[in-house]
């Protein structure tokens, strides 16, 4: 989970998160909500087994509230 600029929220998935967040704060390659939203703060992560594990639980995580998502960086 990255916390942008404006204070918002961004959750997303990668197979490698050192070059995805590099990614979203220095070439056009981030995520179109990223890029008007630079710098951004890597405030959370979790590792999962494969793709489609860790699409799951991204999308579990994109359902929380911004209360539940701040609790769950705690």
């Amino acid at each position: 989970m990255l916390k942008c600029s404006d204070d918002t929220l961004y959750t997303g998935i990668t197979t490698d998160l050192d070059r995805r967040v590099y990614e979203h704060n220095n070439l056009p390659k981030a995520a179109k909500y990223t890029r008007i939203r630079r710098p951004v703060e890597l405030i959370y992560f979790e590792s999962c087994e494969n793709k489609s594990s860790a699409s799951k639980r991204e999308y579990e995580i994109k359902k929380l509230s911004r209360v539940q998502k701040l609790f769950l960086v705690k």
